[in-house]
């Protein structure tokens, strides 16, 4: 006989924000019974109106932490558990967690304790619903003290704990360190745990259960309709959640793609429909040129300009460090002969921009700075760019046709993305002018 078939299914807040979602849940996980290993987010919102339990616990904490009266906000938070009990009929209390929770925020347990307790709940509920072993994320996934995540060390103790274990619900989003002090991924970050539980038990698949059938190829909020992209490589995954696209956290790719699991993203409400496969490979018959475009604003461009610049060595060592001395990543380092421009956020620019000027005039003796702080980054992916003749040529005439103005323009070495900058007015302009011309 071969090896029993494992899935891990990680379902998001929004597919498990009340009862009525819970039910669904079960039902998607008894549909194929190599779901083993649940991870669950915190509940999310129920209605465009609501709040997610996340965000209350960051109030209540608040209020506490500063001696505030957190007790309505509090009990909000209780009244989302226990509707989900009694519409389930579950025999659990969840009255000396509370207690427990309760003196913690008046204790200043720390805001990443606060946000961990919507997870940590919810796998309480869901693994007395499906009758699964509930194992807590903070005995399993671990930090350092001092919030820094351990990768060998986590696989290490998840590997072991569920080796034995045949079906679990493991929470999303949080860790502790070995003085069980709770750190937690950034928003999002239960993806980040489904990822690891795959990787732990090797997994078959790591499905990604969410309130969207898929990534689309670009921004719906942008374009009317856009296509469901049906497969792409994690290479196309890493660099469309690096640039804007949200349906995945962006680290959640590095456990798996190691292993070489893919990765499946579903509809909960709509379980039917295909989502979006992401794996190591996909054959040639499947690339499309455009896999999708994706983008975000609020860019600074700080443009350097020096005679003979190309001939100084160690001139983009000691730029680089002027950046790195003042502890700021950049996003691109699109240059020219005698110039360079370094694209960076524009909020860490403003907070940072005399000690940065500072840096660069004495490690550079520039002949010239300017920075413009209006900038968009547009990123067109897709592998099968490469292989197309005539996409340049589109893609440039799409924008002038659209009279976009086209500050920079920055090609991957890896060939797979072509990022743009423009201002940050032209940004919605841009992204449908491209999507027109070389998707529809």
């Amino acid at each position: 006989m071969g090896k029993e078939q494992t899935i891990v299914a990680k379902f998001g807040g929004s597919s498990l924000a009340d009862a009525e979602h819970f039910r669904q849940v079960k039902k998607i996980l008894r549909q194929d019974p190599a779901r083993r290993y649940v991870v669950p987010s915190a509940p999310g919102k129920r209605n465009s109106e609501d709040e997610k339990v996340t965000d209350l616990l960051y109030q209540c904490y608040e209020k506490a932490s500063s001696g505030a009266d957190y007790a309505p906000v509090l009990q909000k938070i209780r009244g989302r558990y226990q509707e989900i009990i009694d519409d389930l009929g579950l025999a659990v209390s969840l009255e000396g967690e509370f207690e427990m929770i309760e003196q913690a925020f008046v204790n200043h347990a720390g805001e990443q304790y606060a946000a961990s307790r919507g997870e940590y709940l919810n796998g309480i509920l869901l693994a007395a619903f499906l009758g699964y072993r509930f194992v807590d994320a903070a005995e399993v996934i671990r930090f350092n003290k001092k919030g820094v995540f351990e990768d060998e060390r986590t696989n290490f103790f998840l590997s072991d704990r569920l080796i034995n274990i045949d079906r679990a619900v493991i929470p999303g989003f949080y860790g502790a360190d070995d003085a069980g002090n709770i750190h937690t991924f950034s928003r999002g970050g239960s993806d980040v745990t489904g990822a690891l539980v795959a990787r732990a038990v090797q997994a078959d698949l790591y499905e990604n259960w969410t309130d969207v059938s898929g990534f689309l190829l670009t921004d719906p909020g942008i374009v009317d309709h856009p296509k469901k992209i049906d497969i792409m490589t994690y290479s196309e995954l890493r660099e469309l959640s690096y640039r804007g696209a949200t349906v995945l956290h962006e680290e959640a790719v590095f456990p798996v793609r190691r292993e070489g699991i893919s990765i499946h993203i579903r509809n909960t409400n709509r379980p039917h429909e295909s989502g979006t496969l992401i794996c190591s490979t996909i054959r040639p018959e499947d690339e499309v040129p455009i896999t999708g475009i994706a983008g975000k604003k609020n860019f600074a461009a700080v443009n350097i300009a020096k005679n003979r610049m190309n001939a100084q060595v160690g001139f983009c060592k000691r730029l680089l460090e002027a950046f790195e001395e003042n502890d700021i990543s950049f996003e691109h380092m699109p240059s020219g002969i005698d110039t360079i421009s370094v694209i960076l956020p524009a909020d860490e620019y403003h907070k940072k921009k005399d000690a940065i000027m500072d840096s660069l005039q004495r490690l550079l003796a520039p002949d010239k700075i300017s920075i413009d702080e209006d900038m968009a980054l547009v990123t067109v992916v897709g592998k099968g760019m490469r292989s197309v003749s005539g996409i340049a040529a589109r893609f440039f005439t799409a924008l002038g046709d659209a009279h976009v103005n086209i500050k920079m323009i920055d090609m991957g070495s890896n060939e797979i993305n072509c990022t743009i900058g423009v201002s940050n007015q032209d940004f919605d302009t841009a992204i449908r002018a491209l999507y027109s011309a070389l998707v529809e």
